[in-house]
């Protein structure tokens, strides 16, 4: 009977163990994302719709250009022959000899006229002209006054404007960050460390006290900086295995805590709070980084096949697909996605279930 008894007691504390590891050790499953699309509108004939003061996107597609909202109502839907600058805010169309270049508000309805000779160049609400030469470059007004000008003896290589600051660089490996007020030089640094030095790609976090850049050809590398007083102090910086020939993509996420660079063959990403890296395989040349709440949503090109790739906030790539086309483009606000492709322009929204 004692033997019985002792089974039996062991065969309790047995189950009574494995339902409390059972309990303690479960987990609730990850939550996975789930996109749905929403909407799909053609801008090869479209309706337009007047604008009843929504928030408006701008599309760029081969050779047309216009305004659409998040209902999937195009405002605006222009074909130009040569070039074009757009922003949400202003779009130009213009040749290789601009002058006196006209420029329209999102409405259509005309903003002013650039007085500076060069090619207009939008960031939002900001308007620049960048110079015959390729090494100076004018801010203006929002009617096209010329504000201030940055003459400079080296082409230009990269490029970037904030609200307070914009930062060039150049292709003798300098960058410089100038005051958005009047101009003025506050930071001219050099990253340094490469045998061919330029300035590949560059990013300045919107208060201005990080720089980000990718510099150089043998021993390219990727460089944060730190603002101390008007000095920058390099905090981070990582050498690359094989060069890129090309311009490429640095930027800062929205909330400033992370920054995200473009190199050969990969994707970087920078923790400022954590001091951390995570490396992703990119085969394709990075074009743009739009965000969502959650998201950060890529638009890559290998060839004439485009590559929208999906990173969530801990930097774990969620998901990837690939479509061919002539031209495309990605915009994200709240939890959508905005996918233009030749002729269409689709709508796709996000949830996490």
């Amino acid at each position: 009977m004692k033997a019985k008894k002792h089974i039996g007691l062991a065969l309790f504390l047995i189950l009574f163990i494995s339902i409390i590891y059972i309990i303690l050790a479960a987990k609730p499953l990850n939550k996975e994302y789930s996109f749905t699309p929403v909407w799909k509108i053609s801008t090869a004939n479209p309706v337009i719709v007047e604008s009843d003061n929504k928030s408006q996107s701008y599309f760029h597609l081969g050779q047309t250009l216009g305004y659409f909202d998040a209902d999937g109502n195009i405002s605006l839907y222009k074909t130009f022959p040569a070039k074009v600058s757009i922003s949400n805010s202003y779009y130009a169309t213009y040749n290789s000899e601009a002058k006196n270049t006209e420029f329209f508000n999102s409405d259509g309805t005309k903003a002013g006229v650039i007085e500076a000779s060069g090619f207009p160049y939008f960031s939002n609400d900001l308007i620049y002209v960048f110079l015959p030469g390729g090494c100076s470059f004018s801010k203006c007004s929002d009617t096209g006054k010329v504000l201030w000008t940055f003459e400079g003896t080296f082409p230009i290589t990269a490029f970037v404007a904030k609200s307070k600051y914009t930062a060039v660089g150049l292709s003798n490996g300098t960058i410089k960050v100038l005051n958005n007020e009047n101009g003025a030089t506050e930071i001219d640094f050099a990253p340094g460390g490469s045998d061919y030095p330029v300035i590949l790609g560059i990013d300045i976090s919107e208060d201005g006290q990080y720089i980000a850049s990718i510099s150089g050809h043998n021993q390219q590398r990727f460089v944060l900086s730190h603002r101390e007083e008007n000095q920058q102090k390099i905090i981070y910086h990582r050498f690359f295995d094989q060069d890129s020939p090309y311009r490429t993509i640095v930027h800062f996420s929205k909330d400033g805590k992370r920054v995200f660079f473009n190199f050969y063959k990969g994707l970087g990403i920078y923790n400022l709070e954590t001091k951390d890296e995570r490396t992703l395989e990119l085969k394709d040349k990075l074009l743009s980084i739009e965000e969502t709440d959650d998201l950060s949503i890529l638009l890559g090109k290998e060839k004439n096949t485009y590559t929208v790739s999906i990173i969530d906030n801990t930097d774990t790539l969620e998901g990837s697909f690939s479509f061919t086309a002539d031209s495309a483009f990605i915009h994200a606000a709240d939890n959508s996605i905005y996918l233009g492709k030749d002729n269409s322009i689709s709508k796709i929204s996000i949830s996490r279930e």
